[in-house]
C-alpha cells in the first residue's frame, strides 16, 4: 500500500472525534485508506445490494451488530443511518464510526442535518507526487495517467480505466443525485468542460454549445464539482481594483480523467495537443490543493486576472499570507515566464523575492527574476 499523507490527520482526529467522515472521488483510496488505519473495525460496504437493504429497511437492527462503531463505506446510499449514527454517539461515548462517501454533496447535506458538530470532515483526493514520489518520465506521462491508484497498484492501462470510470459514475453517483433524462448529453456536458480546462467560465457559452439552458448548465457543474470530477477556481480580488475578472476558471481534480474524456489515446498526444499549458497548470494546481485536502485542510488556491489580460495562475492564500505562482509547461526557462510575476509584486506592494514560476524543465534555481521551481520540487514552495 501507497503511503497517504492523509492517514496521520485521520488518526489524529478519531481520537477527538467519534465519527470521521472521508470524501473523494470513487477509487481514490478511500477504503484501502481506512481499512490500513482503523484495522479493528469492523468494514461494511453499503454499495453491495444485500446489505444496504437491511441497513435501509432496519437501521437500528443493522447497527446493534457493530457495538463498537464500524467502518461504512458509500454511506450516502443509506441517509437515514445519520440519525440512528447520530443517536448512538450521543449515548455511547466509545463508540466510533467511519464514513466515507464519494458524493460530496449527499454526504454533507445529511452531516449538517443530523452529524454537524459531531464529526471530522476530510477529503481524500487521488496520488499526490509526494506520495508518488515520480523520479521517472516527462510530465506529459503523468498528465496523462492520471494519479488515481489503481492505474498503479494493478498496471492498468488509462485506455482501460478511464472510460469504465466514466460510466461508472455516470450509473451510480449522477443517478443517485439527480434524475437527468439523456445521459448522452451529460455526458457530452462533461466533455465541453474538459475542452474548457484552464479556461474563464461562460455559462452562457458552454450551455449554448451543450444545447441546454444556463441554469442547466450551472446545475450539471454542481453535480460534477461535488462528486470531485471537477472544480471552479474562483478569482481572488480582495485589495485590489474592481477591474478585475468575477469568473471563475474550470479543472479537473485528475488530469487523467480530462485526458479521456478529450479523447486524448496516448501520452505523445499531450504533448501536440492545444490544451497541453492548461493540462499542465491542472497537474500542477492539483498538487497544491492535495496539499491542503490530505493535511486536514479544506481550502483551494485562487487565480488573479485583471481585464487588460495580466493573470497569476495560482495563489496560494492563507489569511493575509499570499504566495503568487506561475505555471509554465515550457522546459527551458525564460526570462518572460516572471513577467506577470513582477506585475502582480508590483500591484500588490510585495517583495521582489515574493513568488514562483513552476515550470515543465528539471532544475530548480534562483534567477534575478524570482524562484524558478522544476515540477518536480513542489515541496521548494512553502506551506501557508
Amino acid at each position: 500500500m501507497i503511503e497517504r499523507t492523509l492517514a496521520a490527520k485521520l488518526i489524529t482526529l478519531a481520537k477527538k472525534f467519534q465519527v470521521i467522515t472521508l470524501t473523494g472521488p470513487r477509487q481514490s483510496g478511500k477504503t484501502t485508506l481506512v481499512q490500513a488505519t482503523f484495522p479493528t473495525l469492523p468494514y461494511v460496504s453499503l454499495e453491495e445490494p444485500d446489505i444496504r437493504q437491511i441497513a435501509l429497511t432496519d437501521a437500528r437492527g443493522f447497527l446493534a451488530n457493530y457495538p463498537n462503531g464500524a467502518i461504512l463505506d458509500e454511506i450516502q446510499n443509506t441517509p437515514d443511518l445519520f440519525s440512528y449514527i447520530q443517536k448512538l454517539v450521543d449515548e455511547n461515548r466509545k463508540i466510533q464510526f467511519i464514513l466515507t462517501g464519494s458524493s460530496n454533496f449527499l454526504l454533507m447535506e445529511k452531516i449538517s442535518q443530523t452529524l454537524a458538530g459531531r464529526t471530522a470532515v476530510l477529503h481524500l483526493l487521488p496520488l499526490s507526487f509526494a506520495e508518488m514520489k515520480p523520479d521517472a518520465g516527462q510530465y506529459e506521462n503523468l498528465i496523462f495517467k492520471g494519479q488515481y491508484p489503481r492505474i498503479y497498484d494493478r498496471d492498468l492501462a488509462p485506455t482501460d480505466f478511464y472510460p469504465a470510470y466514466i460510466q461508472t459514475y455516470v450509473e451510480k453517483d449522477v443517478r443517485l443525485m439527480k434524475n437527468i433524462g439523456d445521459i448522452n448529453s451529460f455526458i457530452q456536458f462533461t466533455q465541453l468542460c474538459a475542452g474548457r480546462i484552464g479556461q474563464l467560465l461562460n455559462y452562457a457559452s458552454l450551455a449554448s454549445d451543450a444545447g441546454i439552458s444556463p441554469n442547466t448548465a450551472k446545475a450539471w457543474l454542481s453535480i460534477l464539482e461535488s462528486s470531485y470530477i471537477l472544480y471552479r477556481l474562483q478569482p481572488y480580488h480582495r485589495n485590489f481594483n474592481k477591474r478585475l475578472v468575477k469568473s471563475p476558471k474550470l479543472y479537473f481534480y485528475d488530469t487523467g480523467i480530462a485526458c479521456s474524456l478529450l479523447g486524448i489515446r496516448e501520452e505523445n498526444q499531450v504533448n501536440l495537443h492545444y490544451l497541453k499549458g492548461g493540462l499542465f497548470e491542472n497537474l500542477i494546481i492539483n498538487e497544491f490543493i492535495k496539499r491542503n485536502f490530505h493535511r486536514g485542510e479544506n481550502r483551494l488556491p485562487y487565480f488573479w486576472q485583471d481585464n487588460h489580460g495580466k493573470e497569476i495562475d495560482c495563489l496560494l492564500v492563507n489569511g493575509e499570507k499570499i504566495t503568487p505562482v506561475e505555471i509554465k509547461s515550457g522546459k527551458t526557462m525564460s526570462t518572460s515566464y516572471f513577467d506577470n510575476l513582477q506585475y502582480w509584486r508590483q500591484l500588490a506592494a510585495v517583495p521582489e523575492n515574493q513568488g514562483y514560476v513552476v515550470y515543465g524543465g528539471e532544475k530548480s534555481m534562483q534567477t534575478n527574476s524570482g524562484s524558478l521551481i522544476s515540477w518536480r520540487e513542489l515541496e521548494r514552495i512553502p506551506v501557508l
